[in-house]
């Protein structure tokens, strides 16, 4: 990997494996083999600070080297940005588009660094990386800066992750990248740790001490080394504990160095020695000596920078445990007030707070949480701004009122007001209703009116995307009857915004439309610009044409261009979204994609892919591909996006479903069923619904089929009572069965049974007819609901009178507009109408069609009925051999050209190495696939058709 960075060809390696299993070496070895090569090592630390972090805390320590490097400086000084990083820069980071910069400056000045030597970064410990860190590592490994000189090794352990842990999703989005390898570091075999033990003790072990390490070290090289060292015991032997053997080497250190190590281990894995000079209070001389014992000893390793770290992670946490708490309490408050006596830099804040915390002084603590989340805002955090709000809201009851932070706004409904806007911005959409939620709770009854206003409206922003509609609706009502519309204020804006939102979710169109032109009015007036971008989205998506004509697609490319200038990275997505969903409903799909790339591309940049917005525009994406036919691409889509975002639900896994149903995986089915377990989602919902519905009317089930549309049409349907657009897909869906069913009722005799079915599938088409002429906005529903109103239509005409080649005509040419599969099926069903009327050539060139498109997309239960459909109505009859031919399959091909020459089952079996058996099956397909009864006659029949040519003679 090293010498590929070296020659310009850049990779990523991610190290896993267990504590002590030797993660920290093999960086350390890889470090000095770069070094001796003319590489630069980089190595940024991440620390374990419990609930909390430290923003962006490697990537600091990476370019705080880089600064100190003179080769480095003109790279430095073309980014600027990245100085916000290092303490010098004054502005802020309150923005997406702040942070993007800020990202892509540490992008821009790595690859600058890389042309002035190759560049080797190592990140240790993953897995106490913060959430702003892991968003930068994904873009620094997504966005090309692996096309420079340049390779990242990074570590985690991998038996801290566990099924809920945050780093999960990023590594498997980030093993996906071509650039990105993982490295599992698995236990050695026993014969090695026998080598490693006898290589460490250069004297002789008896053989009972190396077979016991070897025992209970279980493969990890740590271990190995610690119970190696508890043989120099007087007891000898080996303690039965971890926390015994890890402490072994501790215990061996005389008092002072002890008690070095006990306060080290309170500063965390690394520490300065001023830091520690300070805290432990011994004199120079005697902390040199303790700390040359503890180094002696492989417990502390000292480094270039005037810091000392413990060699393993393990042996800090043991002895940290071994601490008692007034001592471990002492320690924590000590080095708070160190840390505090240093200027109070911002980016030490954290650990201010971490440290005030332990040592149990609250009102230090609340205020160093404070000045944390204000760190955390500044950098583009809102991950951690929101654990530090969270963590002083935790510990503002506790601090009496004299003690706490005056002035400046702060109080605690603005600060739950501001934790719920981070729980927001970070996609934590629950946990932001639940913070607004308590801000109104905590509003006095002498509260500010402008506050009360804010607290309502962000409390139904937030529910609307919880899609909670009638309390949104009742909150929005609220803060707008709270602030008056003169003198005019941004936050009546930002109220009516919000209440033309909620008011158009519970049916209330013409009071959404009044307040939101209204509110656009004022918004301009005041050039409140992202307002008046948001103010745009809704009235395209409320007006007359919606976001599907010119006029609304207009209005929206305007939100966008002003949504972008201001930097609102949300408002932007809707806009684009809104796009993408103007294209799709016009029967547009491929348009989508550019808009939806876009969008997507906007969220990652901005980490905002778990946002209401950017889910929306993955499934979109996902069911585009589904429907322009891209059935592979859809699928590993899908599992990208599964592993990514895991409690997405159904907007990650829905048109994968479809596609595995289509091809025939009765799974699906199942997989959906379990999408309806938990609490109410929407989305899964509506996937299940479709699913579901689609795979009873495949098992041929009409009273399934008719209860999965009825039950998914009343779950979805709002508490306004307008019903779900996808109600007319469920009901052609359903209208396929109940046809069925009436057909072969009326084929047996039954009238009194097939007139049931057709009066349920005349009660279907009406409900399907009333919401594809009602869509959104009162206007009939796009493209796509007008393709699914066709097909129910035929289906319809085919329950009550029997196939029409009219009516499926019809929607063979509805479906033109991109969806390959239902179009298909669509065919089919014109197929079998034709072969009603007669008109058999036509009806085998449309079988043809639905063949090769089944073939192209693995649908195997479409390939199926067309052959059926071909057997039933003897299409191979008809002129011309390339309809027959490709009835058949290869093999079948190859056996029908053996059964031409009279071979027997046995004999077939033996010339095409398959087995007697399998042949049987393939003369029997042949003799089904042609009409035949008999092997001679099936032989005839292929050679008038011109399937098989007669064998030459021997003479």
């Amino acid at each position: 990997m090293l010498e590929r960075a070296r020659a310009g060809e850049a990779r990523a390696v991610l190290i896993a494996g267990d504590a002590g299993v030797g993660k920290t070496r093999l960086l350390d070895e890889a470090g000095g083999l770069a070094a001796d090569a003319g590489m630069t090592v980089v190595t940024g630390h991440c620390v374990d600070l419990g609930d909390v972090g430290l923003p962006y805390l490697p990537f600091t320590e990476v370019l705080g080297v880089l600064a100190a490097d003179e080769r480095f400086a003109p790279a430095l000084a073309a980014h600027p940005v990245v100085e916000r990083l290092l303490g010098a820069g004054t502005d802020t980071v309150r923005d997406v588009d702040g942070r993007l910069r800020l990202f892509e400056g540490i992008a821009g000045l790595l690859a600058d660094a890389a042309e002035v030597a190759p560049l080797l970064l190592v990140l240790e410990d993953l897995h106490w990386a913060d959430q702003s860190s892991r968003d930068l590592l994904r873009f620094l490994l997504g966005r090309g800066v692996l096309r420079h000189r340049l390779a990242v090794f990074a570590s985690y352990r991998a038996d801290d992750l566990h099924r809920r842990h945050p780093l999960r999703p990023l590594l498997a989005e980030l093993v996906r990248l071509p650039a990105v390898e993982r490295l599992e570091l698995r236990p050695l075999a026993d014969s090695e740790v026998d080598r490693l033990v006898r290589a460490l003790e250069p004297g002789p072990l008896p053989d009972a001490t190396v077979r016991r390490i070897v025992e209970r070290a279980e493969g990890n090289a740590f271990y190995a080394e610690e119970l190696l060292a508890a043989t120099d015991t007087e007891a000898g032997g080996v303690p039965s504990g971890l926390a015994d053997v890890l402490l072994i080497r501790f215990e061996q250190l005389s008092d002072t160095a002890q008690q070095v190590l006990r306060t080290a281990a309170v500063a965390g894995r690394r520490v300065e020695h001023d830091l520690l000079r300070e805290a432990v209070g011994l004199p120079e001389e005697a902390l040199e000596s303790a700390l040359r014992e503890a180094v002696g000893r492989q417990l502390l390793v000292a480094r270039d920078d005037d810091t000392y770290s413990f060699r393993h992670a393990l042996a800090r946490e043991a002895v940290y445990a071994d601490l008692l708490p007034g001592e471990r309490a002492r320690l924590h408050g000590a080095f708070a007030r160190l840390l505090a006596g240093r200027g109070r830099r911002a980016e030490s804040a954290a650990e201010r707070a971490h440290h005030y915390r332990e040592s149990h002084d609250l009102a230090e603590a609340l205020a160093a949480s404070l000045e944390a989340a204000d760190h955390a805002q500044r950098v583009g955090a809102p991950a951690e701004e929101q654990r530090h709000l969270e963590a002083a809201l935790d510990l503002w009851p506790a601090v009496g009122a004299e003690a706490r932070p005056s002035g400046g706004g702060v109080d605690r409904v603005t600060l739950t007001l501001r934790a719920s806007a981070a729980a927001a911005h970070a996609g934590e959409l629950h946990r932001a209703v639940s913070l607004a939620r308590s801000a109104l709770a905590e509003l006095g009854q002498d509260a500010d009116s402008e506050l009360a206003a804010r607290v309502r409206y962000t409390l139904a922003g937030n529910l609307l995307s919880v899609d909670s509609l009638t309390a949104a609706f009742a909150y929005s009502s609220e803060a707008l009857a709270m602030i008056p519309e003169e003198p005019p204020s941004v936050t009546w804006v930002w109220a009516a915004a919000t209440h033309a939102m909620a008011a158009r979710h519970v049916g209330e169109n013409e009071t959404a439309l009044r307040v939101a032109r209204r509110a656009l009015s004022v918004a301009e007036e005041l050039r409140v610009t992202d307002a008046q971008a948001d103010l745009l989205i809704s009235l395209a998506v409320f007006g007359a044409g919606g976001r599907r004509g010119p006029e609304g697609r207009e209005l929206l490319l305007r939100a966008r261009e002003l949504a972008r200038s201001s930097g609102n990275a949300a408002v932007e997505l809707r806009a684009l979204f809104n796009l993408a969903m103007g294209c799709h409903e016009n029967g547009n799909p491929a348009e989508c994609l550019p808009w939806l790339t876009e969008g997507l591309d906007r969220a990652r940049r901005a980490g905002l892919l778990s946002s209401p917005y950017p889910l929306e525009m993955r499934y979109l994406r996902l069911l585009v591909l589904h429907a322009l036919g891209r059935w592979d691409e859809c699928v590993r889509a899908a599992e990208a996006d599964a592993d990514v975002l895991p409690a997405a639900g159904g907007y990650t896994v829905g048109p994968a479903l479809y596609v595995a149903l289509a091809r025939g995986d009765l799974s699906a089915a199942d997989r959906a069923r379990a999408l309806l377990e938990g609490p109410f989602d929407w989305m899964a919902t509506l996937v299940a619904g479709i699913v579901l519905t689609d795979a009873a009317a495949l098992r041929r089930d009409p009273e399934e089929a008719v209860r999965r549309l009825r039950s998914t049409v009343a779950a979805l349907t709002d508490e306004a009572g307008t019903r779900p657009d996808v109600t007319v897909r469920l009901a052609a869906l359903a209208l396929s069965a109940v046809a069925d069913a009436a057909v072969e009722l009326r084929l047996t005799g039954d009238e009194s049974g097939a007139r049931h079915w057709a009066d349920t599938a005349t009660e279907l088409v009406e409900l399907a007819r009333a919401v594809a002429r009602r869509g959104q906005n009162d206007t009939p529903q796009g493209p796509e609901g007008q393709a699914w109103l066709a097909r129910a239509e035929a289906e319809w005409v085919r329950a009550v009178s029997g196939p029409d080649a009219a009516a499926w005509s019809k929607a063979v040419a509805a479906f033109a507009y991109g969806d390959a599969h239902e179009r298909a099926r669509c065919r089919l069903g014109y197929a079998e109408a034709l072969v009603a009327a007669g008109r058999r050539e036509e009806a085998a060139e449309e079988a043809r069609v639905v063949r090769e498109t089944a073939d192209r997309l693995g649908a195997v239960p479409l390939r199926d009925q067309v052959e059926a459909l071909v057997r039933r109505g003897r299409l191979s009859d008809a002129p011309g051999s390339q309809d027959k031919a490709g009835v058949l399959t290869a093999r079948e091909q190859d056996v029908l050209r053996l059964l031409a020459l009279g071979r027997s089952n046995r004999q077939i079996g033996e010339e095409l190495f398959i087995s007697g058996k399998t042949a049987s099956v393939h003369v029997s397909n042949i003799l089904a696939k042609l009409g035949a009864s008999s092997r001679g006659e099936a032989v005839a029949v292929a050679y008038r058709e011109g399937l098989i040519a007669p064998e030459p003679s021997a003479s």
